[in-house]
């Protein structure tokens, strides 16, 4: 079963730290590590990993065998605003988002 978060506002560097951590684990393990582990994604991290757990549940699995097969973050859309410098010039500022994408098995 999969579950896709589009388009969160974070970068996808720091968001890959969390991949890191739950990916092969299973469900209910990594849920426990994401809620004490003191990063901003952790909370959206855990909403997708429980849609994935819905969706799984639809189509009849139990989720004590589920397991964290893939865990994917990709480069999402990226704002760029600009920063006033001296002398009337600018630089860019990238605001980066990420894909969070979980497989179960």
């Amino acid at each position: 079963m999969k579950a896709i978060l589009k388009n969160y506002r974070q970068s996808p560097r720091k968001v890959r730290l969390l991949a890191d951590l739950v990916r092969g684990k299973k469900v209910n393990d990594a849920i426990k590590h994401l809620s004490f582990v003191d990063k901003k994604a952790s909370g959206p991290f855990i909403k997708v990993i429980n849609s994935a757990v819905a969706n799984a549940k639809d189509t009849g699995r139990t989720v004590e065998s589920l397991k964290i097969a893939k865990v994917a973050v990709d480069k999402g859309t990226v704002m760029t605003r600009f920063m006033p410098r001296a002398r009337g010039s600018a630089s860019p500022i990238n605001r980066r988002s990420s894909h969070i994408t979980v497989e179960l098995k």
